[in-house]
């Protein structure tokens, strides 16, 4: 498929879906903002805190066909259909239509222009990967108590990785522990403990399920200790199905970025207080936490990566009306060379950050995640950077304007240089990207011999 092409479905989709984005969404923002700025320290964290906007977009972008559309394949058959307690409401939560990676990546885009538009057509983050891991890997019961409503869009979710003590790119560094403890009987239970943050959208009101990864720990004298591959340690680190609230899940303290609080979904340091979970709360089984965060962040970055090259586009189209609408020294602004420089790089550095992503995402299509993760790595160092850049010039040509309040460039850059930590740092996926390359020279240098 080309890289330009979308299915007629696809095209007729995007089409829609751009004047939801432009006409709904990007106006509703100031209304958005002007609800939470009502609020201070712990009550922006509220249900009142909510701005009421959001559930109006949700519904009408229900109405529209725009509901989870990032869902990479058909559901099973108690999945399409919901009903609440009493069975006597149900409700429809698959999309119009399912998409390649290729095909929702060039809608991600669109909805990256908005900050409300991914959470009004329920394709937000941390949600999508959670729903993702729940419908690969859940069992039946998980996925009637958790996704069920995540996808109804009913209630929100939050992922705990990140650690406060240790360097948690390195999954192997990670402390929060999950002790297992066989009673006599051989009933299994589990203790966890531990510290997180950048816990996003833990603290949100709407929050009603953490999953957490934890390091297996056998410790205890009611256990047998399996054997670990020690050059990796994978086999160590679990995922579990936390929900919340819960009296041993406390948000200690909310995280800024850059200054910017983004409640009151936002992000916060958790603290895990010896938290008692049974069997059903492990997702997939003890050591499979490295597999499943993998399948989790795969797709996953094609969605940040195309997010974030709708949000530079939306940037770069205010710069270009600003040209025409600022004077220096006589002249308007796109008249001069200079700025007709930034102009000619934006535009390169826009398209060249998009093709590379939907080359990713074809690939991803093709061969699956883990033979594209080539790909992956690279888009997750690349994107971020030019995009930032695009950003970045249209600061400098709105000035002053450019980092207030008044126009989205200063959060647009904020949010983009934090995605170049996000998901891992760029250290850690130009490694993996290098590490791969030097296995293909190898393995062609083996073949001429």
């Amino acid at each position: 498929m080309s890289l330009q092409a979308l299915s007629p479905k696809a095209s007729a989709l995007k089409e829609r879906l751009e004047r939801f984005v432009e006409e709904k969404c990007i106006p509703a923002e100031a209304e958005y903002d002007e609800h939470i700025s009502k609020f201070s320290g712990s009550q922006r964290w509220t249900e009142q805190a909510v701005p009421p906007i959001i559930e109006k977009l949700k519904a009408e972008a229900k109405s529209l066909g725009f509901w989870n559309m990032f869902l990479p394949h058909p559901l099973p058959d108690h999945l399409l259909t919901s009903s609440d307690d009493n069975g006597d409401t149900t409700t429809r939560v698959s999309p119009s239509f399912y998409m390649t990676n290729r095909e929702y990546g060039v809608l991600a885009e669109v909805t990256g222009r908005s900050a409300l538009a991914p959470e009004a057509c329920n394709c937000n983050a941390p949600d999508t990967g959670n729903m993702e891991v729940l419908l690969k890997c859940g069992t039946k019961e998980q996925q009637r108590k958790f996704l069920k409503p995540l996808l109804r869009g009913e209630i929100r979710s939050t992922f705990l990785m990140t650690e406060p003590d240790v360097a948690s790119s390195d999954a192997r560094n990670l402390e929060t522990r999950l002790t297992k403890v066989v009673g006599k009987d051989g009933s299994v239970k589990y203790i966890l403990n531990g510290k997180k943050w950048w816990s996003t959208g833990a603290m949100d009101p709407r929050c009603k399920v953490a999953l957490v990864v934890a390091k297996m720990d056998f410790s205890h004298p009611s256990c047998t200790p399996p054997p670990i591959d020690e050059k990796s340690k994978r086999g160590q680190q679990t995922i579990v199905i936390v929900p919340m609230p819960h009296p041993g899940l406390k948000c200690v303290r909310p995280l800024t970025v850059f200054g910017y609080d983004d409640a009151p979904h936002g992000h916060a340091e958790v603290h895990l207080e010896n938290i008692e979970l049974d069997e059903g709360s492990v997702v997939l089984g003890e050591g499979k936490g490295f597999e499943i965060s993998q399948t989790r962040l795969g797709p996953g970055r094609i969605h940040h990566c195309m997010r974030a090259i709708g949000l530079a586009a939306r940037c770069y189209e205010l710069m270009l009306e600003r040209t025409f609408q600022r004077k220096t020294f006589g002249k308007h602004l796109h008249q001069h060379g200079s700025v007709r420089d930034l102009i000619s790089d934006s535009k390169s550095d826009l398209e060249s950050a998009r093709l590379l992503t939907l080359a990713c995402a074809e690939e991803i299509d093709r061969l699956g995640a883990k033979n594209a993760r080539d790909k992956i790595a690279m888009i997750k160092v690349v994107v971020p950077q030019l995009t930032a850049r695009v950003v970045d010039r249209s600061v400098q040509v709105f000035g002053g304007a450019g980092v207030s309040q008044d126009y989205p460039l200063a959060k647009a850059l904020v949010g983009l240089r934090t995605l170049r930590i996000a998901d891992g740092p760029d250290a850690v996926h130009k490694q993996t990207l290098a590490l791969i390359e030097l296995k293909k020279a190898k393995k062609r240098m083996h073949s001429r011999i």
